[in-house]
């Protein structure tokens, strides 16, 4: 994600982050690379030149050109510009508390992706201990209630839903009803969507609105479509009045424009991201975070929450013990290939890693090897799994044939885990001596 601005503000950065001493022309050059980089960012022009004249009236000053360390107080100024424009600070929901019934109304166009992000959302509330109902107000795409019974079945949330209606504030009420005599706490209202703003549109979720009195009011824009998501969440503040925005595709924007110029045009927090097609794919907002990979600086604090979701604590240190007395097995190495999978996409992982973000791409990682090396695991029985010593020429032979991969890659992948259990368990003893570590990691180089 951001990968071609990432890109350029890097660049910028890098010919003056590094310097003792810096001066003006210096402070002058990066400042116009960066802003060129925003610009073919789609940024929004205003937002530019706030951001342009607020960076050079701060970096001109004598607390940088005298500082100790000046190309780093460059960096951190630039970086405190960003974040002051994405936002500040991440946005929570403003929800009323468990005994009171909060509601969200979820708006925007067609093909904004309104309908997956409810459900996302609705997800996402569910895991942080609420009990939320998808209520189907969207009357006028046919798909609509039958796509959110679908999603709601998937992630396990309640949806209501009247067949055959044609007025939301009644499908509403019903749900109001339906949710106090089933304890729910939260309503996550799909609304009617129009492939482009009109009177129509804007009149019944006026209506809606009125009846709901909802605690946060969410525009569901897709990050791919630049300055026309900032337009278009400026017109539905104006006539409907917002809370916070949602960015879907936020993992294919490349760009950036709509993320950077959103607060500024609308004043409007971004609360949420979908960064994937999974249900897990939903990610709140973090000015901060977005700001460091914009630099290049990675998200590390992201990507172990990421990794702390989906791993188990208590089976990390059992897979460590496992390490250090080599008994790792085929079984633990498919655990592993699938609990990365769960995280997302390779590519968002390793934009997160400091110094990552556009260097690597999945598929210089080989993410097809990764594919074909669960298929010949899953292939193989547990008891084979448990242990690979039994498995001769025959059940070689029966796993390439399951697997749809050839004898001789189902033999590499067992020579490669045979050398990547005694590396593991070498790492497992070196993990206290670092600089024993580094002479390991130098020697699998090679």
């Amino acid at each position: 994600m951001l990968d071609k601005l990432t890109q350029k503000v890097s660049d910028a950065l890098r010919f003056i982050s590094g310097k003792s001493t810096i001066t003006e022309k210096n402070i002058d050059d990066a400042v116009e690379a960066i802003k060129m980089a925003l610009l073919e960012a789609d940024v929004n022009l205003r937002v530019v030149r706030r951001f342009v004249n607020a960076t050079i009236e701060e970096a001109r000053g004598e607390k940088v050109l005298r500082a100790v360390d000046p190309g780093q107080q460059f960096v951190k100024i630039v970086h405190d510009r960003l974040v002051s424009f994405l936002g500040d600070t991440k946005q929570d929901l403003a929800l009323r508390g468990p005994d009171v019934l909060s509601g969200i109304l979820m708006l925007g166009l067609q093909g904004s992706g309104k309908t997956t992000s409810s459900a996302k959302l609705a997800l996402r509330l569910k895991n942080a201990g609420r009990k939320p109902l998808l209520v189907a107000c969207d009357l006028v795409r046919p798909a609509a209630m039958e796509q959110l019974a679908v999603l709601g079945s998937q992630i396990g949330v309640p949806i209501y839903r009247e067949a055959g209606a044609s007025d939301s504030v009644r499908v509403y009420r019903g749900a109001v009803d339906w949710a106090r005599k089933n304890l729910v706490d939260t309503l996550v209202i799909d609304t009617t969507g129009r492939l482009q703003i009109d009177e129509p549109m804007m009149a019944e979720l006026s209506r809606l609105k009125e009846a709901a009195k909802p605690d946060e009011l969410l525009l569901v824009a897709d990050a791919m479509t630049g300055q026309s998501a900032v337009d278009i969440a400026k017109s539905f503040d104006e006539q409907i009045g917002l809370t916070g925005v949602i960015l879907t595709k936020f993992d294919s924007d490349t760009r950036g424009g709509a993320a950077l110029s959103l607060k500024t045009i609308t004043g409007k927090p971004l609360k949420f991201i979908g960064i994937g097609e999974k249900p897990e794919d939903f990610e709140p907002f973090h000015p901060e975070r977005i700001a460091g990979r914009i630099l290049g600086m990675g998200d590390v604090v992201s990507l172990v929450e990421k990794a702390q979701a989906v791993i188990d604590q208590k089976e990390a240190l059992e897979l460590q013990k496992k390490m250090e007395k080599e008994n790792f097995t085929l079984e633990d190495w498919l655990n592993q290939l699938r609990s990365v999978k769960k995280m997302g996409s390779l590519q968002s992982m390793l934009d997160m890693i400091p110094g990552m973000a556009g260097q690597v791409s999945e598929e210089d990682i080989n993410r097809e090897d990764m594919k074909g090396q669960e298929a010949i695991l899953s292939s193989m029985t547990r008891k084979e799994r448990a242990n690979h010593l039994i498995i001769g020429p025959s059940r070689r032979s029966r796993i390439a044939r399951g697997s749809g991969a050839s004898v001789a890659e189902v033999a590499r992948l067992l020579k490669k885990f045979e050398k990547m259990r005694t590396m593991m368990k070498k790492m497992a003893k070196l993990g206290k001596n670092p600089q024993g570590m580094q002479a390991m990691m130098r020697q699998m180089g090679r």
